[in-house]
């Protein structure tokens, strides 16, 4: 008898455990079929793609165009126009819109900006590099400047629609999108420019502004969304301007964290605006590319992201972001190895393929950082500060220097000096961690039920 019960008790203890198991799972699991992480992942296709049209997609068209190494590399600072967002963002947060505005202020925005956008992209698909250089050049700021903006839009109804708990879930899910937007716009930009020319591969890629807008007007206005003052005057404009800096640099830290936003993205900035320069010099087609590159990296892409939010959910927000700050550094030594090898299939699957996994990986952790950082009342704002210093040195070296170095110093160097240039971020981190400073300079974004932020304060 007592036999018996004992066998009982273990399977009522066994079927208890897998039951606690399968609720683990499934806890783990459930902020992913959320409406505001799905909200999320719709916000990052539609960011992801303006990026691509004037990144990898028109160093592509502008290299079979002929043009020079060192005036490609300077289209890269287009890409500047997303760290200047900073300086227009406060206008996201306080000007109401005529009629529309009545929908929402995010919402408003977000489909007065996404027409924008597809207007931008239009007008860059009808310019031929070829005869109107200048023309392009025009054209590719448009687009920056309108995808910068929609950045700023988007960002804040990101942020101000997830819960606290839904942060690390919620980048994770961003940066998916992001990732299927860039790589799905530049993918079918690539295929459709093969058949039918890149005008056409432009216009279609307008597509992808679609997703942010329809989920603004599905969801509406973020609940989180916090309202400081009716803004009417020049005073309260300019106060407008100025509270949120002042709010932001008034904390402890702030001055590090800055510097540290600065920083930690100059290496990998530096190398990922080259890749294209590097596949065209080592001869790949565009199918190659395309299978190699967007593809293979976007799997991998998938799978950095998958990584890094369970490590955001078992390591805490410091310790993976310091993981991500070295992985990224690393990557930077394949494309040399790439380079030294040559043209080589493997060779570009595997540089990409870590590379992309790195990235991934960063995203979500280091995105939920930044997304923390932010106070609810000022959040297109501050998210725009953040996002906007956390390339632009690595953008302006890039758009002033990249070309001429890879020309003086070949490939293989130049991947080296990008890998040296990420070693400042890691250390910085790492110190203001020991010092407490990056618990002391969070903002309410994440403080509140944060589960993760929580337990890395403790």
């Amino acid at each position: 008898m007592q036999a018996e019960l004992c066998t009982e008790r273990i399977g009522v203890s066994q079927t208890t455990d897998i039951e606690a198991s399968q609720t683990g799972i499934w806890r783990s699991v459930r902020p992913y079929f959320e409406k505001e992480s799905l909200a999320a992942l719709a916000l990052g296709l539609s960011s992801g793609f303006p990026f691509a049209m004037i990144g990898a997609t028109l160093t592509t068209r502008l290299a079979q165009n002929d043009v020079q190494k060192s005036t490609i590399t300077a289209f890269t600072l287009a890409f500047l126009v997303y760290n200047l967002k900073v300086f227009w963002a406060w206008v996201v947060d306080g000007v109401r819109l005529p009629l529309l505005g009545r929908m929402g202020q995010r919402v408003s925005w977000m489909l007065v900006v996404g027409l924008f956008v597809i207007a931008a992209t239009v007008n860059l698909a009808l310019v031929d590099p070829a005869t109107d250089l200048a023309g392009t050049v025009v054209a590719a700021l448009l687009v920056g400047v309108a995808g910068a903006t929609f950045d700023i839009v988007i960002d804040a109804y990101r942020i101000e629609t997830l819960k606290p708990y839904q942060l690390g879930t919620g980048s994770g899910m961003s940066q998916y999108g992001w990732r299927l937007g860039s790589a799905g716009a530049g993918a079918l930009a690539l295929v459709v420019a093969e058949r039918y020319g890149w005008s056409s591969a432009y216009i279609a890629c307008a597509i992808f502004a679609v997703p942010a807008m329809a989920t603004a007007l599905l969801l509406g206005e973020p609940p989180r969304r916090q309202v400081v003052i009716e803004r009417k005057g020049v005073s309260e404009v300019w106060e407008a301007i100025v509270v949120p800096f002042r709010e932001f640099f008034g904390r402890t830290g702030a001055l590090l964290v800055l510097a540290f936003i600065l920083v930690h993205k100059i290496g990998d900035t530096l190398a990922n605006l080259t890749f294209r320069l590097l596949f065209n010099d080592l001869g790949f087609s565009n199918d190659e590319i395309a299978i190699y590159d967007v593809g293979v990296g976007f799997w991998a892409y998938l799978i950095g992201i998958f990584i890094g939010g369970v490590a955001y959910a078992r390591l805490g927000l410091k310790r993976s972001v310091l993981i991500a700050l070295v992985l990224m550094a690393i990557s930077n030594l394949s494309f040399a190895l790439l380079a030294q090898a040559g043209h080589s299939n493997l060779g570009m699957s595997g540089a990409i393929g870590f590379e992309n996994m790195a990235s991934g990986y960063g995203g979500v952790v280091v995105v939920a950082y930044f997304s923390a950082l932010c106070d609810l009342r000022f959040t297109a704002t501050q998210y725009a500060l953040i996002s906007a210093a956390a390339s632009i040195v690595g953008r302006f070296l890039t758009g002033t220097t990249a070309g001429a170095l890879i020309e003086a110093f070949g490939y293989v160097n130049f991947y080296l000096l990008t890998t040296i240039a990420a070693l400042p971020g890691i250390v910085l981190f790492w110190w203001m961690m020991r010092r407490g400073l990056v618990d002391a300079a969070m903002g309410t974004a994440g403080e509140v039920g944060d589960p993760q932020v929580s337990s890395d304060k403790k």
